[in-house]
């Protein structure tokens, strides 16, 4: 039996390698061929909670789905755990758990028969296995002598997390682990993946909410039509965008904007709000206190807003689409 990748040799540097990483499906008649994936080259840091983002149809899927060995690459090279998913195949399978999108359980296990057959499948030996250890850490514990298909959704999508931890692999890959979970319940499986992750596990997410990605992600990409169109740290990614809106609320009402704040250009709303849109690498907030002081305008409240991840997504998608579960 191959060796696990866990224990064998030192961890790499990068959990997951993509280089020039190429998809296409065939069309059939006359229909021309989709070029899912255009040579996508990126590189998941081992230890890393990765967001991988995109529009519907971008790709995320069709990527996903090629590093668990479901989908065949047109060309370009993959590694996990620095397996190539060719010549090492069964290794680099070992080294990842996916939870797809799709709640796909056989009705008639328990979840303790469904990890007892999944550790089975992944040859982990009768002592090692953490089946009880698992359901408990996923919220399953009392359910684990119940039938799958009495299940709720969200208990469903947390039996899938439990099933992709069986055989303890260093990446896990979590494809819209949340889509029809309630808030609890969200809160709860990001505790667990969270606490996997600060034991070593790199997680691999894709989200619809992008929120979600913004608040767990140290690093996020984004694909496009297939096309990588970003990766960077995320607080770095948000600082491209160079966007912060300051609303101020004055004491008195306003007839105009006052020329000493003729130059920050704000919008006058409701007679006594100031609606700054900035840039902070240009203006400061301070200057603008400023410009109010010498305008003799006292403020009563004030707020800003920073740009989020929806903001920079849609600015490099396009904007003319939705991040949806559903994905190519």
């Amino acid at each position: 039996m191959d060796q696990s990748p866990i224990h064998n040799g030192a961890a790499p540097t990068a959990a997951v390698d993509l280089r020039r990483l190429t998809k296409v499906y065939a069309g059939r008649g006359r229909v021309e061929g989709k070029k899912a994936l255009d040579a996508v080259t990126l590189a998941i840091p081992r230890g890393a909670f990765f967001g991988l983002l995109g529009p519907n149809g971008a790709g995320k899927s069709t990527l996903i789905n090629i590093l668990a060995g479901l989908v065949i690459k047109t060309s370009g090279e993959a590694r996990v755990w620095d397996y190539s998913i060719d010549s090492h195949q069964r290794l680099a399978r070992s080294a990842i758990g996916v939870v797809p999108q799709e709640l796909n359980l056989d009705p008639f296990f328990t979840p303790r028969e469904l990890l007892e057959v999944q550790a089975g499948l992944y040859g982990v030996p009768k002592a090692e296995r953490r089946t009880d250890e698992i359901l408990e850490a996923v919220g399953l514990a009392d359910k684990a002598h119940a039938y799958a298909r009495t299940l709720s959704g969200g208990m469903r999508r947390r039996l899938l997390v439990a099933k992709a931890m069986v055989h303890n692999p260093p990446v896990l890959v979590l494809d819209e682990p949340t889509a029809g979970v309630d808030i609890q319940l969200r809160q709860q499986l990001w505790s667990y993946v969270q606490d996997l992750n600060r034991r070593g596990t790199t997680v691999l997410l894709t989200t619809h909410y992008l929120e979600e990605a913004e608040a767990l992600c140290d690093r996020i990409a984004i694909i496009d039509q297939g096309r990588l169109v970003a990766d960077d740290e995320t607080q770095a990614l948000l600082r491209r965008l160079d966007s912060k809106v300051l609303t101020v609320v004055a004491d008195r009402d306003l007839d105009a904007v006052p020329p000493a704040l003729a130059a920050f250009d704000p919008e006058l709303k409701a007679k006594r709000r100031l609606i700054f849109r900035m840039k902070p690498s240009q203006t400061s907030v301070g200057a603008i206190l400023a410009g109010l002081q010498a305008a003799e305008v006292t403020v009563a409240d004030l707020t800003t807003e920073d740009a989020d991840l929806e903001d920079i997504f849609l600015k490099l998608t396009g904007g003319d689409h939705a991040v949806t579960p559903a994905d190519q």
